[in-house]
């Protein structure tokens, strides 16, 4: 196989794998779990023979310690664990999915990262719409997943895969079967095709018409969450421009505004709490989150230190989690907050490590995307759009951390992992952006 031709698969490879990590749901619910089994499975093989057969360069010093450190911890507390079967499961998968992460950061450059990343959105926002269409057409309403049989005369609504409400104005589920996963994935894909086009590494006509396609799944998931999210991802790119306008040396009065501008956010949020839930629609518990808060709180302060053990994705036949979180008829399988779940699995130790992840890989993004960049020549380049790209994934994801805990797993965690990685990259050795 020519260079040429072993970078065309690690490209097509790292497509699938972004759109199977984003969009894991579709496979199970298309396949069920053995299927998805299968179909995870060949793609941490393919992970670990890319990344054996390309050899990237490696070396301790070039890897985000945090994420070692929190595989270690999470290994370790099999050992302590409630439920340590479970846990040697858990960290089984998240090993898995780091290995796919490692992959993404160490084997694609920055171009190849931005066009991977943005042709799986494209695929699943594509093929979200497509499916929508034939679910509001054919069915003519709700539609149940493949290999599923639910017992009763009422199903809850979250059990189905799409609810065939696109006529009706959403929300739309997509082929993720979930409102807030999809309308994340949305947000990303705005993230990303448009800065594309801003980067000039698409056409301007296709950019704007997949922009548009990203901003209508947008506003059809109708979620709340992701709607806040979206306004945090504005933020950082306002605060990165003006840091950009007024260079090194005056940024003061932008950290001091920024500042001023969360101690306001937090009061605002506070005071106009009822506000905010009736404009969005939510009831005043955020769809249950506060049960599940609570119950969660309550069994972190019983082993505040080190946790119950890790499990990464709730397991529903084990105690506690039969039980724990449980509204409606609908078993749910994360604290949705990662902060939370990372404390109530890991303690406090957790808490520490996961954040040696997200605050350095935050710390690089962040410069990054303000500061100068220079040639191999010493000489400076105009600010690069695409140098954006991993303070905003970052922005989003920690935005949505505080409401659901999908960081932690598939998608989110490859992201967390491999930006961190590549953050770390180029700091060391000043990759050239797109």
């Amino acid at each position: 196989m020519t260079p040429a031709h072993r970078r065309l698969a690690v490209r097509a490879f790292s497509v699938l794998l972004f759109f199977t990590v984003l969009a894991g749901q579709f496979w199970r619910n298309l396949l069920g779990w053995w299927g998805f089994g299968v179909i995870a499975g060949l793609l941490t093989i393919g992970a670990v023979v890319l990344l054996v057969r390309e050899k990237p360069e490696w070396s301790w010093r070039r890897s985000p310690k945090g994420v070692a450190a929190f595989l270690i911890v999470a290994a370790l507390s099999i050992a302590w664990s409630h439920y340590p079967a479970a846990s040697a499961l858990g960290v089984g998968l998240t090993v898995a999915t780091t290995i796919a992460a490692v992959f993404v950061g160490l084997c694609l450059s920055w171009a190849e990262f931005l066009r991977a990343l943005g042709n799986a959105l494209r695929w699943i926002l594509g093929l979200s719409l497509l499916f929508e269409l034939g679910v509001a057409l054919v069915v003519r309403g709700p539609l149940l997943p493949n290999f599923v049989s639910y017992e009763g005369e009422k199903i809850p609504m979250a059990f189905y895969w799409s609810r065939g409400l696109l006529f009706d104005g959403g929300p739309i589920e997509g082929i993720v079967a979930s409102r807030n996963l999809l309308g994340f994935i949305a947000l990303l894909a705005l993230i990303v095709f448009g800065i594309q086009l801003a980067a000039k590494t698409v056409q301007r006509r296709w950019g704007i018409t997949w922009l548009v396609i990203a901003a209508v799944s947008f506003v059809l998931t109708r979620s709340a969450t992701v709607t806040l999210a979206a306004v945090v991802v504005l933020a950082a790119l306002g605060f990165a421009l003006w840091a950009r306008h007024r260079g090194p040396r005056r940024r003061g009065v932008v950290y001091l505004t920024a500042g001023a501008a969360l101690v306001a956010s937090i009061a605002a949020l506070t005071l106009g709490w009822n506000l905010l839930l009736s404009i969005f629609g939510k009831s005043d518990d955020l769809t249950g989150r506060f049960d599940i808060w609570a119950a969660v709180s309550g069994l972190a302060s019983e082993r505040p230190l080190a946790g119950w053990g890790w499990i990464g994705y709730w397991a529903p036949w084990v105690d506690p989690f039969d039980s724990l979180a449980e509204r409606k008829g609908v078993l749910y399988l994360q604290a949705h907050n990662a902060w939370l779940d990372v404390w109530f699995q890991l303690g406090i130790i957790g808490l520490v490590v996961f954040a040696a992840i997200v605050i350095p890989a935050l710390w690089r993004s962040w410069f990054l995307a303000v500061d100068t960049a220079y040639d191999g020549r010493g000489a400076a380049l105009p600010p690069r759009a695409s140098a954006l790209l991993p303070l905003l994934v970052l922005a989003a994801l920690i935005a949505q951390s505080l409401a659901e805990s999908r960081i932690l797993v598939e998608g989110g965690w490859v992201l967390l992992v491999a930006v961190a990685f590549l953050t770390k990259r180029r700091q060391l050795s000043g990759e050239a952006m797109p």
